[in-house]
């Protein structure tokens, strides 16, 4: 078997037993030990792949941050379907699934992790990246008139992200918020640019 593709199956049985890990027992049970149990293979297989056992988790956190991309231009793309409110609902709760906020616990308690994946000195990885994404969708809605157009989009991605995974990770593990808890926190954050821009 050529060793590219032996090396991404390695991978991604790694990857999935660390999430399986991580959704099951929390960040502070997640160690390469855990992983390589849970993956049922020889301790030495993740060393031989990664340098240490943080750039290991710089690479899990690294393979979600790029799925967020492809979530970004998906909704990027819905810019002008259904409504404003309701685009930004299935963003959030994509945002804030299990497996994203496990993973957004891990990089809080990791300094070596947050350090590492830091593009810049501010922010949370994965949180930064999900606020880029709504402010990239909600410039758009702009440009369409769909919200006001001195929307300060910045400003309302942070606020959804933000008060997203307050009522996201403020549960108890597995449980999720209802739809209609989530629907009105996001009426709430847009309700003055979408009735601003009818004015």
């Amino acid at each position: 078997m050529p060793t590219g593709v032996h090396l991404r199956d390695v991978r991604k049985q790694l990857f999935d037993a660390a999430a399986r890990v991580l959704l099951r027992d929390g960040p502070n049970a997640l160690t390469s030990r855990a992983v390589t149990a849970e993956a049922d293979v020889a301790k030495g297989v993740l060393h031989r792949h990664f340098t240490d056992f943080d750039a290991f988790l710089a690479e899990l956190v690294t393979d979600r941050i790029t799925r967020l991309a492809d979530q970004a231009a998906l909704l990027q793309a819905s810019a002008g379907t259904r409504t404003v409110a309701e685009n930004l609902v299935d963003a959030l709760t994509e945002v804030f699934n299990p497996l994203s906020l496990a993973l957004t616990s891990l990089v809080f308690s990791r300094d070596e992790l947050r350090n590492r994946l830091r593009r810049t000195g501010d922010g949370l990885p994965l949180l930064v990246e999900a606020r880029e994404m709504l402010a990239g969708y909600l410039a758009a809605e702009r440009e369409q008139g769909r919200i006001a157009v001195d929307a300060d989009v910045d400003s309302l991605a942070l606020s959804l992200i933000g008060a997203g995974h307050l009522l996201f990770a403020g549960r108890r593990r597995g449980t999720l918020p209802e739809d209609t808890e989530l629907a009105g926190l996001v009426d709430t954050i847009i309700a003055d640019v979408i009735q601003r821009r009818l004015l």
